[in-house]
């Protein structure tokens, strides 16, 4: 089975309020590549992953008169996906939703939000002290993670559980001075762990009932990629791993695992999985922020790993057609889990 996770930057710009897509050379979310454009790339990208469940991050609003479900199952119509149903959990407000494409004729996936002890479900708020002055704080997600219970299709227990994942970025947007920079991008790191801390409780209540888990999709997050990780001591990440934790409570992504094995290490190679345009210094800036962490269990199956990055898969970079396409699809590239069965 193949599970991807990829985030799509702007997929909502892709689509009118009745959910078809627009095909042509007008301005779309991506930088200089028109939505005709953005679209083939897409279609190409996804019928190259041949998955059977792709988490989408970022994908196309609902509300009032948008739907995600219809959108995304009228573009895998269009390109004749094999995984063409669409499943989402919590809406938001952000026009960024989190949905999972999948094959029905192989899945049937369904929404299965947790209340587990300490941990509430996703769409409700965690308290938490989150400046250490003895009042509990009221945290929550602007993008509720994605549960899911994965059933093969006709099957009555679930093959795995499966959390999709979008944590809130730390950047510090709004920010007028320098004072301020500090000051939101402190606040932003506290909700940030606040908010990886709440779905490390969910991993644990699964892990404690031996439940086969897949958490996937874009943390903003990772060993070294900011100046205030080192005040709290740890990343978002590693809470969500269990780093630190026995080996039976711990997650598994091997791409996480040599990143932090280099963190502190600025002139050893890391792994990528997202290519932003930096345009006052005209320059691309790559980051680890996409991962696919397994059970032991799932990890004990020996599934491969792949991060379809078009410069570091030579596979992917001799294949001109598919190559142009992951670079004007998305600044993320998608990232596969083949799990054996």
């Amino acid at each position: 089975m193949r599970i991807a996770t990829y985030n799509v930057e702007w997929f909502d710009a892709l689509f009118d309020d009745a959910g078809r897509m627009h095909d042509d050379a007008r301005a779309g979310g991506r930088h200089g590549i028109d939505r005709a454009t953005q679209t083939a790339a897409l279609g190409r990208v996804f019928a190259a992953l041949d998955a059977d469940a792709v988490l989408v991050v970022e994908a196309p609003d609902t509300g009032t008169k948008r739907s995600t479900i219809t959108a995304l199952e009228n573009f895998a119509t269009r390109f004749d996906l094999r995984a063409r149903a669409c499943l989402m959990g919590f809406a938001n407000d952000t026009q960024q939703e989190l949905a999972l494409l999948y094959d029905p004729d192989r899945l049937t996936p369904r929404h299965a939000p947790q209340d587990s002890d300490g941990a509430p479900r996703f769409d409700g708020s965690y308290r938490i002290d989150l400046d250490i002055d003895a009042t509990l704080d009221h945290v929550r997600f602007s993008k509720p993670p994605l549960e899911v219970a994965l059933h093969l299709r006709g099957a009555e227990v679930p093959l795995l559980h499966l959390i999709g994942v979008h944590v809130k970025s730390k950047a510090p947007h709004g920010a007028r001075s320098e004072a301020d920079v500090t000051r939101l991008a402190i606040a932003n790191r506290r909700k940030q762990l606040a908010q990886c801390i709440w779905l490390r409780h969910r991993v644990e209540a699964h892990l404690a009932q031996g439940t086969p888990l897949v958490v996937l999709g874009d943390f903003n997050d990772g060993p070294g990629l900011d100046d205030y990780e080192a005040l709290f001591g740890r990343s978002g990440l590693e809470i969500v791993l269990g780093h630190d934790a026995p080996a039976p409570a711990r997650l598994y992504d091997p791409h996480a695992r040599r990143a932090l094995a280099g963190a502190g290490r600025p002139t050893q190679a890391q792994p990528t999985s997202a290519r932003f345009w930096i345009a006052p210094e005209e320059r691309y800036l790559s980051a680890l922020l996409d991962y696919i962490m397994v059970s032991p269990d799932l990890a004990a199956r020996q599934p491969r790993w792949r991060i379809w990055h078009p410069f570091d898969a030579p596979e992917i970079y001799r294949d001109a057609a598919l190559r142009e396409a992951l670079l004007a699809a998305s600044d993320h590239f998608p990232v596969t889990l083949d799990l054996p069965l």
